[in-house]
């Protein structure tokens, strides 16, 4: 392995992860779901537009491409490269190049990255995000408690480099991303989830 297939993998995550299920989903419906909600293209805001069938479909797709990117990075790359390429996945998610770099907050690809990558910590992270989503409501809370938990997990159980970094980073990104809802939750106002329709954003 060298520095150009670490390159590969990232390029390869960076246009799998740009392509967006929620639009796509949205074009056959006549709808652009950045224009509604929270103006998001990720599962969540996919439910409140489009409703839970087509939300669920969209969380899919966007598990399904970041795990293709975990699966060509390893093959390309080994380890490093399965860690790269899911990475970049949540980023072309987040920031897409076909899409005006207006996308997602990165949620279901960063839970199939964090699953393919380090399934024991992954999915302990998964139970602690859906633990709190029941109890609270909050989609964003369990969104951000997923995160958190696997970068406060693997620096103990793999090393702080390179999934300490890697964790920490997923955080990074998903914590600017809903950077709105933090506001939202530390003052109140936060919307909770109900899985129907034209929620609030």
């Amino acid at each position: 392995m060298n520095w150009l297939h670490l390159a590969l993998c990232a390029v390869i995550g960076y246009f799998l992860g740009s392509f967006s299920s929620g639009i796509v989903l949205g074009e056959r419906q006549k709808v652009d779901i950045r224009q509604h909600g929270s103006k998001n293209t990720g599962a969540t805001n996919a439910i409140r537009v489009m409703g839970l069938r087509l939300g669920l479909l969209t969380f899919a797709g966007d598990f399904a491409k970041a795990a293709i990117a975990v699966l060509l990075g390893r093959m390309i790359g080994g380890r490093d490269g399965g860690l790269l390429a899911g990475l970049f996945a949540v980023v072309g998610h987040n920031w897409p190049l076909f899409y005006g770099f207006s996308g997602g907050k990165g949620i279901a690809c960063s839970t199939a990255v964090l699953l393919l990558n380090v399934f024991p910590e992954g999915l302990v992270a998964v139970l602690v995000a859906v633990l709190a989503i029941y109890f609270s409501r909050y989609v964003s809370l369990g969104s951000l408690s997923l995160l958190l938990t696997a970068a406060l997990l693997l620096p103990f159980t793999r090393g702080f480099w390179p999934y300490g970094v890697w964790a920490f980073l997923l955080l990074l990104f998903g914590a600017y991303r809903h950077r709105s809802n933090i506001g939202r939750l530390l003052n109140g106002t936060e919307s909770k989830f109900t899985g129907k329709k034209h929620d609030n954003a």
